[in-house]
């Protein structure tokens, strides 16, 4: 091993009697370096994104958020719930209903979802943080207030601190729809708007609208019934022992959700593109590793002498296709050094510096320049495939070298 090994360096880095051998090497060693390179930045750059849209929903959705598998709705003095609110690690532990309802100020209907909290949802989330207009505010001793998305108050045309209220409307549990007096279907509700939030997520923005939990209990004809329970943990809890311990004291009935599994759809997307990307660099780094076959060939061929010189001092042929193998190897491992050192360096200068940016105007997106977010598993990952991958195409010369 270790005498294979040495020929195989000396090979490298001996001068060759035909330059171009000396020449596809480089070459051979700058594609994988360029290909590793793309492939640290580009996995970075999605990992930035995915850490800022985690961000922004963090803001919103609670640390764990326990919901029903079968139905809208469950009953909050369940014994298995109540047992959960005991649970050691928990701080925050919150009812919360969502149901469709529409809203109407003077002649705009909008539908929207129906946010039930109780007062101290700025304590579980971080709401306070994207309000845009107004202030946190649910109820006073009169009246109930309601937080709207930006595209919702657009879309309503109004804003924070207007005199006359919203009107809410919603079915009533087991009506029938009375043709001459149709409205007698509906519940209806008021709410004076307290603030505008803007989350930059449509989903939210243009559809969400945050109430006093006891408006939305009287407006659906609900008692002990709510849509989710949502937890927000002590500082010293661990989420995913917390979680798990959750899932055994309520059973299967429910589901227990980080913030992750709560927008799973998203960051699934954003998974399969990151993947799909890596899949395509690969097939650029196949490309570019091939030119590795091109040098060993040529190589195999100059030292011909060598070899016929080695079998004659007692090298069986085991011995010569690892010198060849190792050979391959060494400027695929090369390659990926030199990539990924440069990938780190530019993704720091891209933390630092923001080189590369997302528009030529300042402000017009959430941030001025790509997020990127290095990840020493996606890191060893990109290296161990390069590796494999030049190891697979090595062996092609060397299967040559061992039919002649």
């Amino acid at each position: 091993m270790n005498l294979s090994f040495s020929i195989a360096k000396r090979y490298l880095f001996s001068k060759k009697s035909h330059n171009a051998i000396n020449l596809i090497s480089i070459i051979s060693v700058c594609g994988i370096a360029i290909a590793t390179t793309a492939m640290v930045c580009a996995l970075s750059v999605f990992n930035g994104f995915t850490g800022m849209a985690a961000g922004m929903f963090s803001t919103f959705d609670p640390q764990l958020k326990i919901t029903s598998v079968k139905g809208k709705v469950f009953d909050s003095e369940d014994e298995r719930i109540l047992a959960v609110r005991n649970l050691p690690d928990i701080d925050i532990f919150s009812y919360c209903i969502e149901d469709n309802i529409l809203l109407k100020y003077n002649d705009r209907q909008v539908p929207a979802l129906l946010k039930g909290v109780p007062g101290n949802f700025n304590k579980l989330t971080q709401i306070d943080t994207i309000l845009i207009d107004g202030e946190f505010k649910l109820k006073d001793d009169v009246n109930s207030y309601g937080i709207l998305g930006i595209g919702l108050a657009i879309d309503l045309g109004v804003n924070a601190g207007f005199i006359y209220p919203l009107e809410i409307y919603a079915p009533k549990r087991n009506a029938k729809v009375n043709m001459a007096n149709p409205a007698a279907a509906f519940n209806q509700e008021y709410a004076y708007i307290a603030g505008v939030f803007r989350m930059n997520q449509p989903m939210y923005d243009n559809q969400c609208i945050i109430v006093p939990i006891e408006l939305t209990q009287t407006i659906f004809d609900y008692t002990t019934e709510v849509s989710s329970v949502e937890i927000k943990l002590k500082e010293t809890a661990d989420i995913s022992k917390a979680q798990g311990t959750i899932r055994k004291t309520i059973g299967e009935e429910f589901k227990v959700q980080n913030q992750y599994e709560q927008q799973e759809s998203s960051f699934r997307m954003m998974n399969m593109e990151k993947w799909f990307t890596y899949m395509i660099l690969c097939f650029i780094m196949t490309i570019a590793i091939f030119n590795v076959v091109g040098s060993l060939s040529m190589l195999i061929i100059e030292k011909k002498g060598d070899i016929i010189t080695l079998k004659n001092l007692g090298a069986d042929q085991k011995l010569i296709s690892r010198i060849f193998l190792f050979e391959g190897w060494m400027i695929s491992f090369a390659g990926g050094v030199i990539g990924i050192v440069l990938g780190l360096i530019l993704c720091l200068a891209q933390q630092l510096f923001g080189l590369l940016k997302l528009g030529t105007q300042a402000g017009v997106f959430l941030v001025d320049a790509y997020p990127v977010n290095v990840v020493a598993g996606d890191v060893i990952f990109i290296f161990a495939t390069v590796l494999v991958i030049g190891f697979l195409t090595a062996i092609i010369p060397v299967r040559m070298l061992n039919k002649q």
